[in-house]
């Protein structure tokens, strides 16, 4: 696939990270190859049971355009439904992924979870409950809830299969509430991966206090990360002129991560 005159990836789709249907990703590979980049694993939403690696095809690609020196495997993963719970299923497929392209790239990745929604809580909550080797270098997190115990988010139309169908419950610890299991923010530390945030400022289904409960905790515990509010709905981001903001600061967070880790 050529971009342009100077930017160009190899292109593989639909490829078979796992024995289910729905186990698929498409691989973009720059052919400039380094072996020295960012991959990038884009996570969809869909409120974990919706959703399809399609809908990010068109921000996937540009994206590639800013950063063309980055490998992109945009994902699909198992749906939760009323017989299958979200989680261990979804984050067992982000690790499943991870490996898949390790062995496939045959290099040791910087990988960085980029999500919108649903997407955005996964990549959050693999990266800091569930990445026990710190392989994610970094989170770009879209309109993901990251407190499921937010009273804001709790007026959300779906939120009773959040209650019941988000996590299996025998994998949630006794002496903790569910919704706060499956809430990212618990999970942060002082080795949590640096993160970037946006949020809109009339979002009716993850609400713009989000941000500054995920800023808030992200603060405490000195974890790099930097959070924008964009004018608009859940989907906004994907609109004109957000759309381009989002790419711009995608590229400069990765830049100022960079220059971090060169002091």
């Amino acid at each position: 696939m050529n971009l342009n005159k100077n930017i160009s990836f190899d292109v593989q789709n639909d490829i078979s990270y796992g024995k289910d249907s729905e186990q698929k990703l498409d691989l973009y590979i720059p052919k400039n190859d380094k072996q020295n980049q960012n991959v990038f694993i884009i996570v969809h939403g869909g409120g974990w049971r919706g959703g399809k690696k399609s809908d990010l095809t068109f921000f996937t690609r540009s994206l590639m355009e800013k950063l063309p020196n980055s490998v992109f495997a945009n994902i699909e993963y198992r749906l939760a439904s009323t017989t299958r719970f979200a989680i261990p299923a979804q984050t067992d497929d982000i690790h499943s992924v991870m490996l898949y392209l390790e062995k496939e790239l045959r290099y040791k990745p910087n990988f960085i979870l980029l999500g919108n929604s649903a997407g955005g809580h996964l990549s959050m909550l693999y990266a800091y409950k569930f990445d026990k080797e710190k392989n994610v270098k970094a989170v770009i997190n879209i309109v993901g809830p990251a407190d499921l115990s937010d009273r804001g988010f709790k007026s959300y139309v779906d939120y009773s299969f959040v209650e019941n169908h988000l996590i299996e419950p025998k994998l949630v610890d006794k002496n903790i509430q569910k919704e706060k299991f499956t809430s990212p923010v618990y999970w942060i530390n002082q080795t949590s991966a640096p993160t970037l945030s946006f949020y809109g400022n009339n979002d009716q289904i993850v609400p713009v206090s989000q941000k500054k409960i995920l800023d808030s905790a992200l603060n405490k515990n000195n974890v790099f990360y930097e959070s924008f509010e964009f004018t608009g709905d859940h989907m906004g981001w994907t609109k004109e002129p957000n759309d381009i903001f989002l790419i711009n600061k995608i590229s400069d967070f990765l830049k100022n991560l960079s220059n971090k880790k060169a002091h």
